[in-house]
């Protein structure tokens, strides 16, 4: 992890992972204590943010020779030895966890966070932490040597560096390269967090961003909950039903959904009946939303499925996403698209408001949609159809065989031949595959966003049925949203230059971004934990490779 500003970055993990202490708390039962389990706390608690998370005695110091020293004997710490030296230069090598009364308060509570990395989706320690349990035991006696004092200090500031690097970073990006993540990392200023650290009142230091996606904040909360279900819930099977329940219904399976949905936080008052009444419908529609379902309220088949699935397989997809969240911008200030290829939806944003969403159509698993950005830079108004040379080949010359008139009957022309393959294209006009706008971004994998003639498609609740491209169910409102700025064009004249049949290429003042992205775990604007299908099956290769690194 390659830090511009490393002494400020830890200084920003300190500030940002503090928990609220009560003042009075003996200290020595807080050393003894040092490894409770996250479990009974609440996290939201846990993340709330305090000034002062160092020493602010200058008296007791070490000489700097003893971090060389420190790292022979710990080498697996070795590539933080940079960011921890930088660190005590600008303490003039001033103890940061000790002051006269001994170990601070707060040192407890990061081993606690670092010894209890599975709440932050990670499947794996950090190093050497069966020493620094030990360093935490041999502190709370009566006589410390100054050697496990020193050591302890090194070993808490290093483990730091190693938590920002595995919790904020994620996993190498020869991982997300191997799994089809095409956007690039995202890319931190460190120096922008000295700034605003330095810039900043004490006490709104907690209102500070960190250095990653806030959903991996709000999974995280999530991957708590289904943990603690997971432990403290008997998992069963809901048994499957010969009939759709609706409202008005009775059966004793109803009994069991609403066990289920109360587990879940959909139900909120189970009154353990057999009665599908309006409370269980509610309940049923909310699942059923959260899970990218029909919210028609009807228990089937594929809804009984979903509640049955378990939840260490929702744990495991949790873990997954917070990962994805790891990759992906902190925040952005400028209007910005994201196509979430599982939710089947495209989200307009400006800065940290989501504006508007709608339906879309993704690419089948042959033909999968690419996982990648870019820089939506012009609008194509009555556009032609270049036919894929793949789609020529595999489909429009085994067609134009069975039938001489295909290409007339379908507004499509020749336009001329290479390799001896035609090169075909599908005129202008409302029956074009392409509908009356496209939304371009120049890239590699030669997809964008359009209309479509077949708007049927944005009914269903699974929509992967493209050849890659992505088909949007609100163009006309997406063509406003890019041109709102350009006074030359306003609802009128995009409608008619949408059915004028003539190609007509708009270049933008100013290029929008574009992330298409992979996420089957998703918190709403709600506050709603939502799961979506795995389409492409990327979420068990992604676990596989967290498990085993």
């Amino acid at each position: 992890m390659n830090f511009n500003t490393p002494v400020y970055l830890f200084l920003y993990i300190i500030i940002s992972l503090l928990p609220f202490q009560g003042c009075g708390q003996d200290r020595k039962n807080t050393a003894k204590n040092s490894i409770d389990s996250l479990r009974n706390r609440d996290l939201n608690e846990w993340s709330k943010s305090i000034p002062g998370s160092f020493s602010s005695q200058t008296k007791s110091k070490f000489d700097s020779l003893e971090i060389a020293v420190f790292m022979k004997q710990y080498p697996k710490l070795k590539k933080y030895e940079k960011e921890i030296s930088t660190f005590y230069s600008h303490r003039n090598m001033a103890f940061a966890w000790f002051d006269k009364e001994g170990l601070i308060e707060h040192a407890s509570s990061f081993t606690d966070r670092m010894r209890n990395l599975q709440y932050d989706g990670v499947n794996k320690e950090l190093p050497y932490a069966q020493v620094l349990d030990s360093l935490i035991y041999e502190s709370s006696l009566e006589r410390v040597s100054d050697e496990t004092v020193l050591n302890l200090e090194l070993m808490l500031t290093a483990q730091y560096f190693a938590f920002a690097d595995i919790v904020w970073d994620g996993m190498d990006a020869s991982v997300s390269r191997k799994v089809d993540w095409n956007l690039p990392r995202k890319r931190v200023s460190y120096e922008e967090f000295l700034d605003s650290i330095l810039g900043t009142a004490p006490e709104q230091i907690k209102d500070l961003k960190r250095p990653v996606n806030r959903q991996y904040g709000l999974l995280r909360k999530f991957l708590q909950k289904y943990s603690e279900l997971d432990e403290t819930e008997k998992w069963f099977e809901i048994k499957a039903v010969n009939k759709s329940l609706r409202l008005g219904d009775s059966s004793v399976v109803i009994v069991q959904i609403k066990q289920r949905l109360n587990d879940l936080g959909d139900l909120k008052i189970n009154d353990g009946g057999q009665i599908y009444d309006s409370e269980l419908e509610r309940a049923v529609k909310s699942f059923q939303q959260r899970h990218g379902l029909m919210d028609d309220g009807v228990i089937g088949k594929t809804t009984i499925a979903e509640m049955n699935v378990p939840f260490k397989q929702r744990i495991k997809q949790l873990m997954v996403n917070m990962e994805r969240s790891r990759w992906v911008p902190v925040s952005l200030n400028s209007d910005y698209l994201v196509v979430n290829i599982p939710e089947f939806k495209l989200h307009v944003n400006s800065g940290d408001k989501l504006l508007w969403s709608c339906n879309i159509v993704v690419g089948k698993p042959i033909h999968k949609t690419a996982i990648f950005s870019g820089e939506l830079k012009y609008v194509v108004f009555s556009p032609y159809w270049n036919v894929p040379k793949s789609i020529v080949i595999n489909e429009v010359l085994k067609d134009m065989r069975r039938d001489r008139n295909y290409l007339e009957k379908h507004n499509m022309e020749i336009t001329g031949y290479r390799d001896g393959i035609p090169e075909i294209r599908q005129k202008p006009g409302p029956d074009n595959s392409l509908g009356l706008v496209k939304f371009l971004f120049p890239n590699s994998y030669n997809m964008y966003l359009h209309d479509t003639p077949a708007k049927s498609l944005f009914n269903e609740s699974s929509r992967a049925f493209s050849h890659g491209c992505m088909r949007i169910q609100e163009p006309f409102k997406l063509a406003q949203f890019l041109l709102k700025n350009d006074p030359l064009w306003d609802d009128e004249k995009i409608n008619a230059a949408m059915n004028a049949g003539t190609e007509r290429t708009v270049t933008l003042n100013e290029g929008v971004p574009v992330f298409i992205v992979y996420f089957t775990a998703f918190v709403d604007r709600d506050g709603k934990i939502n799961f979506r299908k795995d389409i492409y099956e990327r979420d068990d290769r992604l676990a596989e490779m967290m498990m085993t690194k």
